[in-house]
């Protein structure tokens, strides 16, 4: 709920795929191909007890039938409600049990299906996976209730400015081909759409020799191999229709002019590149990169104050690629001078050349990467998904060997051919006011409706018996805790999964308590200066000495370092230089000064800072400190002593908390930390950073407009008198997972989309503080479906308060909360998130463990007791973003 300024280094508004190379995983890999045609790879990797399965099916919106551009992605969302010898009711039961994601995703060339779950659950993934390829029931029944869901999907997206630029930008560089439109399908479309073209579709395309197995995780290769021959082999192959064809056109020049409802604007200069398949993509891979660079020109127009943010992006598919140079600027400003810089250094780009010191420095990144990729189950089998599903290679090591063989000469001729002027796609985003909120009346109404019985769903056998019997996992991490002499806490968890170490860093800070007053984002301002260098080393200096390694930093109230395992002492010299001797230079301070003050302008007016404050106005007390914010005027009167001040105040060892995760040994991190961080000291007591206890909210309900959307984000919130550390904590989280969690299972997921279609996605969650806490349910809804949506939630509410929660939702919610131990275990960043979490809260590095004792322990009253005693139904704070509802 804290309202920040929109960090400048992430404040790119359409989120595209960065340009990477994919990872090759360990080398433990065993591959097969079924007589059926499917083929399988298994790739065995022991980071935690993990598995994640990805069939990918070689079928996307381009094998969508004319002027019905989203079926594929209609049958995905088909492939959730059930199959032959396995209800929806079974499946959502299924997937919540085991606790992990389970989800799907269409692009233009391949749907992709999968699950991360605890690997003793990989057989009943399998079986899961294997009958939705044998088949899925779609009636006209089911899609009339899931067309409800994925048009809201589709108000979601349209909704977002960005998206509709992506969307024209899609029709102009690949128009006259299947990319001319995007994978999500349109309202239009999918009222045409019948059950029997659905269903026609999952049998043409869904075959096994039309589809690629990935599992990747701590798994028997050979066992695995068996199940997967015994649940899939007797399925029979297809005969393929003929693939769809590409003939690109020449791209004209066009100019697209949006509204936005971003705090700040966004200039893009689009060109058609290269795709996934081309020999040529790892060229074009490189050449986004070195664009991309902090060393390069587009990055140093967020420097030299040219514009707010400046970068390069790209997304790729098999056939064809867009890459993209980016420009933010602040609302109010004009774009034309941030538009003609980036026109200028494409245009250099394509006359003189890139610099041969980029095109190595991304070429060397690339390459470290693959190790990187390594430190993540999930991101593993994406790995290999990418390679043998989207860019048709043999496995992700062979993007290394086109890696390096890409040459700058082969980098400048590609920059010649893509950035011609005559070819660019521009797009310009611009700010606009949408109104200030307005009291709101009647947005819960009084509608007739009844929610999803609170019944038992009977599993399958095969499935029952994965679900019967629950204990709490062991944990497979060993952490290593000290505290420096400085009082700096250190975290070591050795991993030997690959040759690198990733470092997660923070600063307990609250610019709230401990900015004078008037001085509201100056914590903004010292951030903005991180990336300046050191007293040692300037900005460039220090940017090419972390390409030298391979590595990548950043520095600040939240620092990291990702570097090879070989140069982690350099890595971390280079570190803590950033982060205790900044070079906070008075040059650099004008020009991040007047850019945060135009972030600040713009967020002041945008849609969302709006509802965030209006929530927090009515959930807080008048004058409380969570209630300050930046306004241009307080940006504008700080001076660099004065940042300096905050920072020598704020920044101080005992308050911060290092996690390393990697192959390290911990005696030997402990030593090189202390080497480079143990100089560091603290003047004066440790400063109060945690907001005091408020009292309950009252309830009220407002609208911010937007005149952007056509669909309704809501927000309903409430103050609660529970703490991160009340043990009733434990009763509510797993309460929460019957009513909000479990995804498809859970209670307000079944009455919102699954009975009613009345939206796409729902959310509830706690955030617990030290002193302070909130509940809050989320969603989006077409305006005249808010009221009956947030009726729904209040009545879910009720209930969990007036009967105890079933026997079977009861074991559902504890078995997602055991499930959970070893997931956050699953991955390098999500071990040091968890690890630095536990140690700011002042939490021991078992909590999880505890909490899992907790959660088995529980029963179905203590639940109803929690909810009844600390929750409010009548004591919403409900925010609508959006139209006007309609009652």
């Amino acid at each position: 709920m804290k309202k920040q300024v929109v960090p400048l280094a992430a404040a790119i508004a359409l989120a595209l795929t960065a340009v990477t190379a994919a990872a090759s995983g360990a080398s433990d890999v065993t591959r097969a191909t079924l007589d059926n045609g499917l083929q399988v790879v298994i790739v065995r990797d022991a980071l935690a007890p993990v598995v994640t399965t990805e069939i990918n099916y070689l079928a996307g919106s381009d094998e969508a039938p004319e002027a019905f551009p989203g079926t594929a992605h209609a049958m995905e969302h088909m492939m959730f409600r059930g199959s032959p010898g396995l209800t929806k009711d079974q499946l959502a039961a299924i997937a919540a049990n085991m606790g992990g994601a389970f989800n799907a995703d269409t692009t233009q060339s391949v749907t992709q299906y999968y699950f991360v779950t605890p690997a003793r659950d990989l057989g009943v993934a399998l079986h899961v996976e294997a009958l939705r390829m044998r088949g899925v029931d779609v009636t006209d029944a089911a899609w009339a209730k899931e067309r409800g869901a994925i048009e809201q999907e589709v108000s979601r997206d349209l909704s977002n400015p960005s998206y509709k630029f992506y969307e024209q930008l899609q029709a102009q560089l690949f128009e006259g081909t299947p990319y001319a439109h995007t994978p999500l399908g349109t309202r239009a479309s999918f009222d045409k759409t019948t059950a029997a073209m659905l269903k026609q579709f999952h049998e043409t395309w869904y075959a096994p020799n039309n589809a690629i197995l990935v599992i990747a995780g701590d798994v028997d290769p050979a066992a695995t191999l068996a199940e997967v021959k015994a649940q899939f082999a007797d399925i029979p192959r297809s005969t393929m229709p003929a693939r769809p064809a590409f003939a690109f056109q020449p791209v004209p020049a066009k100019t697209v002019q949006l509204p936005t409802d971003s705090p700040y604007g966004s200039v893009y200069l689009a060109y058609r590149m290269p795709g996934l398949g081309a020999k040529d993509y790892a060229t074009a891979a490189v050449l986004g990169a070195a664009l991309g660079s902090q060393r390069a020109d587009l990055f140093g127009m967020g420097i030299n104050g040219t514009a707010l943010y400046g970068g390069f992006v790209g997304q790729f598919m098999p056939q064809a690629g867009l890459g993209m140079a980016v420009g933010i600027f602040p609302r109010g400003g004009n774009p034309q001078p941030v538009l003609a810089k980036m026109q200028s250094i494409l245009a250099d780009a394509a006359s003189k050349g890139i610099d041969p010191a980029l095109v190595e420095a991304a070429k060397r990144k690339a390459i470290a990467g693959l190790e990187f990729q390594k430190n993540s189950v999930a991101g593993l089998a994406n790995a290999w998904s990418q390679a043998l599903a989207f860019q048709g290679l043999d496995s992700p090591d062979a993007m290394k060997q086109a890696i390096e063989a890409v040459t700058p000469a082969g980098v400048n001729a590609l920059a010649r051919a893509t950035f011609v002027p005559a070819h660019a796609v521009t797009a310009i985003l611009t700010p606009q006011s949408s109104g200030k909120p307005v009291a709101g009346k009647g947005f819960g109404g009084a509608e007739s409706f009844s929610s999803s019985p609170d019944k038992p769903v009977t599993l399958p056998d095969w499935a029952a018996h994965a679900f019967d019997k629950l204990s709490v996992p062991r944990s497979a991490l060993s952490p290593v805790k000290s505290t420096l002499p400085n009082g700096l806490t250190l975290i070591v968890q050795p991993e030997s999964i690959s040759d690198t170490v990733q470092v997660f860093g923070q600063i307990k800070t609250n610019q709230d308590l401990q900015a004078s007053k008037d001085q509201e984002g100056v914590a903004e301002v010292l951030d903005g200066l991180f990336p300046f260098g050191t007293s040692h080393l300037n900005r460039l200096q220090f940017q090419q000495a972390l390409d030298a390694i391979s590595a990548q930093a950043s520095a600040g109230r939240r620092f990291s370092l990702a570097v090879p395992s070989a140069h982690f002492t350099d890595g971390i010299k280079l570190l803590a230089d950033n982060e205790l001797h900044p070079a906070l230079p008075p040059q650099a301070f004008a020009v991040v000064q007047h850019q945060v003050a135009g972030m600040v302008a713009g967020q002041l007016q945008s849609p969302a800072f709006l509802t965030e404050m209006g929530l927090e106005k009515a959930l807080l007390p008048a004058n409380d400190p969570q209630l300050r914010h930046p306004t241009p005027q307080n940006v504008l009167t700080l001076t660099l002593p004065r940042v300096k001040h905050y920072y020598a105040q704020t920044f101080r060892p005992d308050m911060t908390t290092i996690v390393i995760v990697g192959k390290v040994d911990p005696a030997q991190a402990k030593q090189v930390v202390e080497q480079a961080f143990g100089d560091w000291k603290a003047t004066g007591s440790k400063p109060v950073v945690d907001y005091a206890a408020v009292p309950p909210n009252r309830p009220t309900q407002f609208n911010v407009p937007d005149s952007s959307a056509s669909q309704d984000s809501v927000a309903m919130a409430q103050t609660i008198d529970v703490t991160r550390d009340d043990p009733a904590r434990f009763a509510l989280d797993l309460g929460n997972q019957v009513l909000g969690g479990g995804f498809y299972a859970s209670r307000l997921y079944q009455d919102l989309r699954d009975t009613r279609g009345l939206v796409y996605s729902v959310d509830s969650s706690f955030d617990l503080g030290k002193h302070r806490s909130t509940y809050t349910v989320s969603f989006g809804a077409d305006p005249d479906k808010v009221a009956a949506a947030s009726a729904i939630v209040v009545k879910d509410l009720q209930q969990m308060q007036q009967q105890p929660v079933s026997a079977s939702d009861l074991q559902r919610a504890k078995g997602i909360m055991l499930r959970q131990i070893p997931l956050g275990e699953s991955s390098f960043a999500a071990i040091g998130g968890q690890l630095l979490q536990l140690s700011i809260e002042g939490k021991p590095l078992d909590a999880m463990t505890i909490a899992g004792q907790h959660y088995l322990q529980l029963t179905a009253p203590q639940v109803q007791q929690a909810y009844a005693k600390y929750l409010r139904p009548g004591g919403f704070v409900t925010a609508v973003k959006g139209p006007a509802p309609k009652s």
